[in-house]
């Protein structure tokens, strides 16, 4: 079981945090916040995806195969329950309250090509935060970053880690089409899945946010809106007769054999949700259709999924965040709708009162924003007031020092189903010789 430990700051944290409980000012060229402009459709295939992804001619696997499965670990310091097993990561003087955290091997840490980017959690995936018999997986995803440098576009990863012994390892999404054979193949995830589209084609998927909610897995898609995996369709290429593990550079069918990379697990896209409103330049007021540079889910209440944009410090505008009612996504409780006349429609909006966010979480109406400043620098972590209006202005209560390049966030609550607490907050360092995931106690009340 995932241990989460309460850790007092000492006074002089606390004298930071109360000299920031002031707000900040929002741009004067504010972003536009109607609701109209957060809604969502489905992608235009409707099942065919899914549909797909079924006729794959591969053998399945469940996450409890994978999680029994893990293969990769730090030698050093895999695990650190209290602190940080990648002191790199910290900058000296700025004390993080870092109640766990979990390190990745010498290989994965260094990798120059793959990115950590988008973090949740089984405190995501249901109420009792725990898959099985007794896992309680904490997932990262990954993009390729070197953009066909080396003539490959290998798309997005997602670590599946057992937080209390280190242990992980990755699966690959994937993209399933049907080539003129009536075979089923599948492509790298990338910004755009049309051949055609060429820079688009040769660029990875950024994966800046995940969130797994049931069997789904949504992905943040940044200028559309989300890509859908689905937990039940995981394919093992090592367990298929048909399937390889071999040849990290080829992927899909080839001569009747299929490849993933190298990777032993692959992951298809099933659907996707994608904003109608009119694009513009990013950041700037004449946008109306928001990016979505991470996602997160907020479970008080009622559920929500949430993302939002990163925005430089020179912008217009800082971005906005947004809110989802999960249940506007399902038929039911169980099928994603990918009926192509729906749409799904946010409840509220905000502008938010710093740039450079990489991540955001709400609880009990309280936002949690992480914000990155560069490879040497050290984040913060922003808790807001209260806010019950379906838009406006999120204001500052205070802050708290984070990592070096914090990313994505994903809350673990505390207490119980029906009377859970605020918890722990868990987020990944990005940068090279730099990264952890790790969980942190929040310091504002």
């Amino acid at each position: 079981m995932i241990m989460r430990r309460t850790v007092l700051a000492p006074l002089s944290v606390l004298s930071l945090l109360a000299a920031a409980l002031v707000a900040l000012p929002v741009p004067a060229s504010a972003a536009v916040l109607s609701l109209s402009n957060f809604q969502l459709r489905p992608n235009t295939y409707g099942t065919r995806l899914r549909d797909r992804a079924d006729n794959l001619p591969l053998v399945k696997a469940t996450v409890t195969n994978i999680m029994n499965d893990l293969n990769r670990r730090d030698d050093d310091i895999a695990t650190k329950v209290g602190g940080a097993c990648e002191g790199g990561a910290l900058v000296a003087g700025n004390q993080v309250v870092i109640s766990q955290s979990v390190c990745f091997d010498d290989d994965d840490n260094a990798v120059a090509a793959w990115y950590p980017q988008g973090v949740t959690t089984s405190a995501d995936m249901q109420a009792d935060q725990t898959w099985g018999d007794g896992y309680q997986p904490v997932l990262v995803s990954w993009y390729d970053k070197n953009d066909n440098a080396d003539g490959l576009v290998k798309g997005v990863r997602i670590s599946f880690m057992n937080a209390d012994t280190g242990y992980y390892r990755h699966v690959l999404l994937v993209y399933p089409r049907e080539l003129s054979s009536g075979d089923i193949d599948y492509d790298a995830v990338r910004v755009s899945q049309d051949e055609t589209n060429t820079d688009d084609y040769n660029k990875a998927l950024h994966a800046g946010g995940i969130v797994w909610y049931g069997n789904y897995l949504f992905v943040a898609d940044t200028a559309r809106g989300f890509r859908v995996f689905d937990m039940r369709r995981i394919f093992d290429l090592g367990a298929s007769g048909n399937g390889t593990t071999s040849s990290p550079d080829l992927l899909g069918l080839r001569n009747g054999v299929y490849y993933g990379h190298g990777y032993r697990y692959i992951m298809p896209q099933i659907g996707s949700w994608t904003v109608t409103a009119e694009t513009g330049t990013k950041c700037t007021e004449g946008d109306l259709s928001p990016n979505f540079s991470y996602t997160s889910l907020d479970r008080s209440g009622t559920h929500h999924l949430l993302a939002g944009e990163y925005c430089e410090e020179e912008r217009d505008t800082n971005g906005r965040v947004a809110a989802w009612p999960m249940a506007g996504a399902f038929v039911g409780d169980t099928e994603l709708n990918m009926d192509p006349d729906y749409r799904w429609n946010a409840d509220a909006a905000y502008r938010v009162p710093v740039s450079n966010l990489q991540g955001a979480t709400r609880f009990n109406n309280k936002w949690y924003l992480s914000q990155s400043d560069g490879e040497t620098r050290s984040g913060k972590l922003y808790t807001t007031p209260a806010i019950s209006t379906q838009t406006g202005d999120l204001q500052v209560a205070g802050s708290q020092w984070l990592t070096i390049g914090p990313e994505d966030l994903s809350h673990w609550a505390s207490g119980t189903a029906t009377n859970p607490t605020r918890g722990t907050f868990w987020t990944v360092a990005e940068h090279k010789d730099k990264r952890m995931v790790y969980a942190v106690v929040p310091q504002i009340s």
